[in-house]
Order: structure tokens, then sequence, then C-alpha cells
């Protein structure tokens, strides 16, 4: 287990220099700041990426979703979705020839969804979600799709991609549906909940086939418990990095916290994420916002990191 920084898109020697000196060991680029020439990614800016890291002593394991307008018609069966899947396998294929191990990916049409911050302690700003407040905005892709259509374009897409990534060595994985309720701007949030994951890895069997494990999202689930879902899955090696944030608790209303303040236990679940053998990196996400910070939070994912420093530390040599 180990340490890692992310959430930027902008390959620059400050947030890797800020990385190594907080001891991160392995990168994640969240929507790189690349050329999408024709809505796919170039091997030699892939190449690029990687390198640039390396200069610092890091890795980069991981890049975090593409652009959306990449995949929308495959998520939402457009008529563009061909020429999509096409320009996806090409860009997955780049990603592993450059020798970045893990694409992470998510199936949210109109991404993460948030309505009135939160003032949490000493007056810190933390993201909120209220669904009742959520369900009067308007459909966000011109009508209301449904579960079974969402299923059947996730289910094509997972068939067709997971042997591609087996042969160029990739593993891919899913970001739960933020928030994890059943509806948004008209649109399914398929990966909301346990079961749906379950449903999820059960489409192929495959190491290729796994899941970008935001703790955060997951713990919002209403209903499932977060511990009992990190031991599920983190034995069946299906975890590939994990987003170790804490919540104030689950949908249908909750707010983001510190990472020390939300409802999850945070030493506990860092325990069985050693228990199950899970091999891979931890970053911050979603920090609060504080005083004085920048727009990124590096005071903030300064805090976290370290939190998480502890916490592995604790757990690896048994305090």
């Amino acid at each position: 287990m180990r340490i890692g920084f992310g959430q930027f898109s902008k390959a620059t020697p400050e947030y890797f220099r800020f990385a190594a000196q907080y001891g991160a060991t392995d990168i994640l680029l969240n929507k790189a700041d690349i050329p999408g020439t024709g809505g796919r990614w170039e091997l030699q800016d892939l190449v690029k990426l990687r390198l640039s890291a390396e200069q610092y002593g890091l890795k980069l394991t991981a890049l975090e979703n593409v652009p959306t307008h990449f995949y929308d018609e495959i998520m939402l069966g457009g008529d563009g979705r061909d020429r999509q899947i096409e320009n996806m396998i090409y860009t997955i294929r780049n990603i592993a020839k450059a020798g970045i191990p893990i694409f992470g990916y998510n199936w949210m049409p109109s991404m993460v969804w948030r309505t009135t911050p939160k003032s949490i302690r000493c007056g810190a700003f933390a993201t909120a979600f209220d669904y009742e407040e959520a369900k009067a905005m308007p459909f966000t892709h011109g009508r209301e799709y449904f579960e079974d259509e969402m299923w059947q374009n996730l289910e094509y897409w997972i068939n067709i991609i997971t042997p591609i990534a087996e042969e160029e060595g990739i593993r891919l994985g899913i970001h739960p549906c933020d928030p994890p309720v059943e509806k948004l701007g008209g649109i399914p949030q398929l990966l909301r909940s346990f079961d749906s994951y379950k449903r999820l890895i059960e489409i192929v069997d495959s190491p290729s086939n796994a899941i970008e494990f935001c703790q955060g999202t997951f713990s919002e689930m209403e209903g499932d418990d977060i511990y009992e879902m990190i031991r599920y899955f983190g034995e069946r090696e299906k975890i590939l990095y994990v987003h170790f944030r804490n919540v104030s608790g689950q949908v249908p209303k909750f707010h983001e916290e510190f990472i020390n303040t939300g409802y999850v236990d945070m030493y506990k679940a860092m325990k069985i994420y050693h228990e199950v053998g899970f091999d891979g990196f931890f970053i911050d996400d979603h920090v609060p916002n504080t005083y004085q910070d920048t727009e990124w939070g590096h005071r903030g994912r300064a805090f976290a990191n370290g939190y998480i420093q502890g916490l592995l530390e604790a757990v690896t040599k048994g305090c």
C-alpha cells in the first residue's frame, strides 16, 4: 500500500515537486491536459506525461477520466457510439503502450453533482448534496433515459473493451456514480450500490474489469456497509486504487468532511485494506476549502496526505 497524489490535470513541475516532497510514490492525473485531436489521445503525448513524472522519482500509475465528449455517445447509446469506441480503443492502447498501467473512468454523462455547499469545522466549506434539491433540476441530455438501456450500453462497452485491455496488459476501473442516487437530470446513476458493482464485475470476469474505488462515494451509498464493500472487492482484487475521503452520511443527503471527521472509521477501513492484501495506492480527494488555501487545495491535501500516511504506518506496523 502506497501514497499517491492526483486530482490535477496539468503535468507541471510544481505539482510533481509538491507530491514528491510530501512522500508520494504514485501519480494520478485527472483529465490530463493534453491534446485530444479527433476525440483520442496520441502516444507521444502520453509518453511525455510519464517521463515528466519520472523526473521527480514518481510513477505515473493511473490516468483518470478522458474528456466526457470522448465517450458520451458510448454511455448514452448515441449515433456516434461505434466511432467513439474505435477512438477509445486507440486511446487505451496508447495509454498501455506509454507504460501507464491503469485507466480509471466513470459512467456519468453529467459528471459529479453537488448542491448548496456546507459550512463545517470553523467555517471551512465542503461540498454537499441534497436529493430533494437536485430533483428540481432539468434534464441534462434532452430526455429521460432508463436503467435497461444504460445497462445495455455499459455491457456492450465492457464486452468490447475488456479483451483489448487484457491484450495490452492494462487494467480498467469505473468510478461509482457520485452522488449514488437513482437518477439525476434524467440519467440513471447505474453504479450506485453494492449490488450494481457486483453486477459490473460479473459482466466479464477479468482482472482488467475492475473498480476505481472512490471510498467517499461508496460511503454515500444508501443502506450499504462501506467496510463490507472494501472487504468484498478487496478480497477479489478488484480495487485498483482508492480515493480515501470521508463523508457525513449516506444519500439522500450528505456533505463531505475532513478526512478524520466523517462517519467512516478511517482506521478500521485502512485495516481492512491491509487484511485483504490490497497493494495499490491511496489519494486524497475533494478536500474541504480552508483558510487561504489554493483552488486545488494544497493545504487540505497536505493534511489529508499526512493522515493517510499515519494510518498506513499504524496498520502495517501493527500499532
